[in-house]
């Protein structure tokens, strides 16, 4: 992981209506854009930022890129990834969302054999409050601060963000991995980034129901992770079976032979109690929970 005021970032579909909106945005909160593309737009600019046809035209303008910001349309996504991994890129953040499963596959199959981190998709991406913003986080709900906050859900992840911040918690980075079937980075990653991360003393994990994802966290945090987690489930009312919202969060288990239980907030509360993992009912226990088993106050950023 760097996410660095200092990183060389590229932004892919930068005349996309997200892409216009945002890439300004981010560029005001400090990320250094160095150049969009949009195919069949090179030699326009954008907010003074230059825009390419093609990444493989942007590179020896602007001297490389640490980082390729996604919002390309979904069935443009892979290609804009493989084509940033191709020149050499090795962070990848997708907000695109709606990417063809089969193209997920392959895209973190590639991503695997070249060690290219990827975020997303259908990810709001990363913040790294007071210094960089890769995506389309909110950032007046961050502060700085020492709290490592992932999550599977981007609107929760700004709502856990404001309760840290109104409690006087700052985060040292927060991170989506996206709401999409397939993403490209899984909490295990995201946990061992952060608890490598010395800027980083507490992981706040945020998840919901569907899938194992979280069953699979809290064994990881048992086995491998040193620093205090503090978990939240969202979706505990929700009915079983039953595809509601962001759904790619519910899903029929029983098809798959994993059993009726794996994947319902009650597997994932137990599987994180199991571990001795904390985890809070609702966000606004979350301050709470941290004041009670941190024995030192949790670093403010300086």
């Amino acid at each position: 992981m760097n996410f660095t005021p200092a990183s060389k970032v590229i932004v892919q579909g930068i005349l996309e209506p997200l892409g216009k909106l945002y890439a300004p945005l981010m560029q005001q909160y400090g990320t250094q854009i160095v150049a969009g593309v949009s195919p069949g737009h090179g030699g326009q600019t954008l907010a003074g930022i230059p825009v390419f046809d093609m990444l493989e035209q942007a590179l020896p303008k602007v001297g490389g890129a640490d980082i390729t910001v996604i919002f390309s349309p979904p069935y443009a996504a892979l290609d804009a990834a493989l084509e940033a991994i191709s020149v050499g890129i090795r962070q990848i953040v997708l907000v695109s969302h709606g990417i063809p499963p089969l193209d997920m596959v392959h895209l973190i199959r590639k991503a695997e054999a070249t060690e290219t981190l990827i975020v997303g998709p259908n990810s709001p991406g990363v913040i790294v409050p007071g210094q960089v913003l890769l995506g389309i986080h909110p950032p007046e709900f961050y502060r700085p601060g020492a709290i490592g906050l992932v999550s599977r859900n981007g609107t929760l992840t700004y709502e856990v963000a404001w309760t840290l911040t109104q409690a006087g918690y700052g985060q040292s980075i927060a991170v989506s991995l996206g709401g999409d079937q397939i993403a490209g980075s899984t909490f295990p990653q995201w946990l061992q980034i952060l608890d490598e991360d010395e800027q980083t003393d507490v992981i706040v994990l945020v998840g919901e129901i569907g899938g194992d994802f979280e069953e699979t966290a809290a064994r990881y945090i048992a086995e491998a992770i040193d620093k205090p987690v503090i978990a939240y489930v969202a979706g505990r009312s929700a009915p079983r079976n039953r595809r509601m919202g962001h759904a790619g969060a519910i899903i029929d288990l029983q098809a798959a032979n994993v059993g009726p239980d794996l994947g319902t907030a009650e597997s994932k509360v137990a599987a994180f109690k199991r571990a001795g993992i904390p985890v809070a009912e609702r966000p606004s226990e979350i301050p709470e929970i941290m004041k009670r088993i941190l024995k030192t106050p949790v670093r403010e950023a300086i």
